[in-house]
């Protein structure tokens, strides 16, 4: 099996505004941001911007999960 890109686990980090997904190498791979009105009109509470960036982070493991059932 080919060598992954992006190692889980995958982690995330506060930021002052934002929530920041890293994979086990420490490459960055997405941004939440929150509370920033120069992001978006209507900007995702800190909450949200969480649930989101957690939810990213637990891509790695859904997928392996997919893999052994044998969805595609």
């Amino acid at each position: 099996m080919a060598e992954r890109r992006f190692p889980p686990p995958w982690s995330v980090e506060e930021g002052e505004t934002y929530f920041v997904v890293k994979d086990a190498s420490g490459q960055k791979l997405g941004y939440v941001y929150f509370n920033d009105p120069r992001v978006a009109d209507k900007p995702l509470t800190r909450d949200e911007a969480r649930r989101i960036a957690i939810n990213m982070a637990k891509l790695p493991q859904l997928l392996s999960h997919h893999r052994t059932w044998g969805v595609r």
